[in-house]
């Protein structure tokens, strides 16, 4: 019980890395303190839906696919974790989101499509849902706070960075679903 939620808590801080990234560019939007709150708080609520969503199904899939689901939920962390460590390496931004009405619930979605992908391969493999979505919610928020804060003073010289480390603890987790010991 403590190994998995060691892991679900390194898994959260990896998914939340996206969303600090993220926020480092917006945070050199100058927002008022209001609103790096309100964007926090709308990032965490859509990284507890998105993986609860993706656990529900996973765990439906699971029940279909036996034994292989382990390894499908592997697959799929693997997958995840190239495609964040890739795009670290990409410069193009997509500045014309702005973090305001639906531009805030967008931002809040992309960002958490990745915790959607890793809530199936969690639901697949059968982990604790409330210890998991508590995790990826607040951590994903407090992540989103800090990058926001952070954006405003250090400009963008972190962001890519956290988004490979992000990307590199996600392929571990999958190594260590796919070559179990």
């Amino acid at each position: 019980m403590i190994g998995e939620m060691i892991t679900l808590a390194m898994m959260a801080f990896a998914l939340g890395m996206d969303a600090f990234s993220v926020s480092l560019g917006m945070g050199l939007l100058q927002l008022r303190l209001k609103q790096i709150a309100y964007i926090g708080l709308t990032v965490g609520f859509f990284h507890i839906v998105m993986p609860l969503a993706g656990i529900v199904i996973g765990r439906l899939l699971s029940v279909q696919l036996g034994h292989m689901a382990t390894y499908i939920g592997g697959v799929l962390l693997f997958i995840l974790g190239v495609q964040m460590v890739v795009a670290s390496f990409r410069h193009e931004q997509e500045r014309w989101l702005r973090p305001v009405g639906i531009g805030l619930f967008l931002f809040a979605f992309s960002v958490s499509l990745d915790s959607f992908s890793v809530g199936l391969s969690l639901g697949i493999y059968g982990v604790e849902v409330v210890f998991a979505v508590i995790a990826f919610g607040l951590t994903s928020m407090v992540l989103t706070w800090m990058g926001l804060l952070l954006g405003r003073r250090f400009q963008r010289w972190l962001g890519t960075y956290s988004e490979a480390l992000g990307g590199t603890i996600l392929l571990l987790f999958a190594c260590k679903l796919l070559f179990p010991l």
